[in-house]
């Protein structure tokens, strides 16, 4: 172990630390520690070009960075992981123990890209208890960790994904093959590059993205299909139903300022 490392704190206004955590993704695959209005990184490797790349993004925020000594930061790390115990799924990192009585998830956060803890994904968890059965086929869009489609698949679905992120991709076939699970397909990109329906779509992505992605994501819906739309702010709610007003909403569930919907086609 080094004697010193850099800690890179970088603040913004909460609505866009999951943006800022998965642009820090791209230049890493060190693990982040997300607060409310922050992400902190430590690492032994140069920060200057991410640090470069952070100030060319039309996002108000604050950088500070510090060489430290280098403690034993990854058990500091790990005991500020918590595993999430979210309707009957057990969502936890490999330092903990399953449990007998859940469906157990096992995750690698040090990846990022959503491990349960953000109010988004923890009400997915929820929508994908109470709707998945066996045999239903889902495709999950922008899956970052992989963490949903691998509930879906654990409840007995056929699942796909996709996401335009590689190290997303990546991240999501880690953490199927730690669950020794199974995808149906899986690839770079959006739900254009497919022709398949599904049975249940769900993706949980910003609210500008899933206004933009609206077509797609309904074509890829069977008839009498579920899609679940998250990541949603309550202040740009309006942008989201008012495209997919054509669809039967079947449920709508807040946390915090982040919005849930569920449609009906």
């Amino acid at each position: 172990m080094e004697d010193n490392y850099i800690e890179l704190i970088v603040k913004s206004k909460p609505e866009f630390i999951d943006l800022l955590a998965d642009f820090i993704g791209n230049f890493t695959n060190e693990a982040v520690e997300i607060g409310k209005d922050s992400i902190i990184l430590r690492t032994n490797n140069d920060t200057k070009k991410l640090e470069d790349e952070l100030f060319k993004l039309d996002i108000d925020l604050e950088v500070s960075k510090e060489k430290k000594a280098n403690i034993d930061w990854i058990k500091i790390y790990q005991d500020s992981v918590q595993p999430i115990d979210v309707a009957e799924f057990w969502v936890y990192p490999s330092w903990y123990e399953p449990k007998s009585d859940k469906i157990n998830i096992l995750i690698n956060p040090a990846l990022a890209f959503g491990s349960g803890h953000h109010a988004t994904t923890y009400s997915c968890l929820e929508q994908i208890s109470n709707i998945v059965k066996p045999n239903n086929s889902l495709l999950d869009v922008g899956c970052g960790s992989g963490i949903l489609a691998l509930a879906a698949r654990k409840k007995g679905a056929v699942v796909d994904l996709c996401d335009t992120d590689e190290l997303a991709i990546d991240s999501a076939k880690e953490n199927f093959e730690l669950n020794k699970e199974e995808y149906q397909d899986i690839w770079i990109g959006s739900a254009n590059k497919t022709d398949k329906k599904y049975d249940i779509v769900v993706a949980n992505i910003i609210a500008d993205v899933l206004k933009m992605i609206a077509l797609e994501l309904k074509n890829r819906l069977k008839s009498k299909g579920i899609l679940i739309l998250s990541g949603i702010l309550d202040k740009k709610e309006n942008i989201v139903t008012s495209v997919f007003s054509d669809l039967k909403m079947i449920d709508r569930n807040q946390k915090d300022e982040w919005v849930t919907i569920t449609y009906k086609g």
